[in-house]
């Protein structure tokens, strides 16, 4: 598959807007699920995707949207700290993916695999998805009915969709879940009435805050081996191998400072999107200025008031159907993080490792140093971490 298409203008808008259309769902669902603007979310994910492409010399065919692995430490860091507070912490993402930048520069990309095995992964990864079950079930309670429709809705077009539409099953459990609501008068349109039809999103300034930077930090981690897996999968689509050009290095920068721009201005962080390269897979269409003009389309979708207003109008039991399936999904990602790398958990040392990392992270432990407290799954993560450069490892005997 070529890196650059042999599109006119006119239809790489078309395909370019096509591309948003894929990713739209997922990058506004995560801002509505923990309070922030969904037009900050837009305008944060085609910024950061400009900024990723400004760094990777305009190679890459990526797109980068809302990151899920962020909403239960977003949940509760703003309870701890308050959402200023929250935002600055999330600095510190960006901040882990630039020393991994680094050290992949220094190193290689061996010693993130030695650093973060499987067996720390899996486990950190089930946490994302199980630490937010209660979420999801709140949320679909409020209207069981409702909260069926969207989830039968995403379930069918995963199972069964075809073409594109396979791609976009959270945008369709959304707008049929939203549609029978509005037929079951469960909408109130005066918001989006009174809203205007430009506008600036809501943006929140972060606030000083060097405990919340400690606690998201191990959350890093996670999302640093997905974005690994996802330019290595971009890699398969398009026959070329972006780890070598422009450089692992490079895409894991310009993620970090779409995440620290992405913060700055309120934003949840960003990470790699696999609905959009499966949407380049499928259309065969690798050209990294579509994708482009896919971001340009999300920051001018940012500033139409009316859009935001009516994003803001789906009834909770909507999204709440739909998490009943995609935060089961995180958590089952874990799991085959754990299969597909035959992690042996007969093994004692492996057994002691998952098992610590769950039992922290569901049991919401937290520990205290001074004023800084770390808690949930980063705490999770750094247990993991530490046991598995603690705990010897057996020697194998030939």
């Amino acid at each position: 598959m070529s890196g650059q298409s042999n599109l006119g203008p006119i239809q790489k808008v078309v395909v370019g807007a096509q591309f948003l259309f894929v990713a739209f769902g997922a990058t506004v669902l995560v801002p509505l699920l923990i309070g922030l603007d969904p037009s900050v979310a837009l305008l944060a994910a085609g910024v950061g995707t400009l900024i990723f492409h400004a760094v990777t010399k305009g190679k890459v065919p990526i797109f980068l949207g809302s990151s899920f692995a962020f909403i239960a430490p977003i949940i509760k860091a703003t309870e701890l700290y308050g959402l200023p507070g929250t935002l600055f912490g999330l600095i510190g993402v960006g901040l882990v993916y630039g020393l991994m930048s680094l050290l992949i520069r220094l190193r290689g990309v061996g010693f993130i695999s030695r650093l973060f095995p499987p067996v720390v992964i899996g486990p950190v990864i089930m946490l994302i998805g199980l630490s937010l079950a209660s979420t999801g079930v709140d949320m679909a309670k409020t209207n069981w009915a409702l909260a069926i429709i969207s989830l039968l809705t995403t379930v069918v077009i995963t199972l069964f969709g075809k073409g594109l539409l396979k791609l976009i099953p959270i945008f369709a459990g959304i707008v049929v879940g939203y549609v029978i609501s509005i037929i079951l008068g469960h909408v109130d349109f005066q918001p989006v009435l009174d809203a205007k039809w430009f506008a600036l999103p809501a943006f929140v300034r972060p606030e000083l805050c060097w405990e919340a930077i400690i606690f998201m930090i191990p959350v890093a981690i996670a999302p640093v081996i997905e974005h690994i897996g996802d330019v290595y999968a971009i890699n398969e689509v398009t026959g070329k191998d972006y780890v070598m050009d422009p450089g692992l290095h490079r895409t894991m920068l310009g993620d970090g400072l779409a995440c620290i721009a992405s913060s700055i201005i309120g934003g949840p962080p960003v990470t790699t999107y696999s609905e959009v390269t499966g949407a380049v897979s499928l259309t065969k269409i690798a050209d990294p200025a579509v994708i482009r003009i896919a971001a340009v389309f999300g920051i001018l979708f940012s500033i139409l008031g009316k859009v935001s207003a009516l994003l803001k109008t789906i009834p909770e039991a909507v999204l709440g159907g739909i998490m009943l399936l995609l935060f089961g999904t995180i958590a089952s990602v874990g799991v085959n993080t754990l299969v597909k790398n035959k992690v042996d958990l007969g093994d004692t040392r492996n057994l002691v490792i998952a098992s610590l990392i769950l039992t922290t992270g569901i049991g919401g432990a937290e520990m205290t140093i001074g004023a800084i407290t770390i808690g949930g799954i980063g705490l999770a993560a750094l247990v993991g971490v530490l046991l598995n450069l603690i705990i010897p490892q057996k020697k194998h005997v030939e």
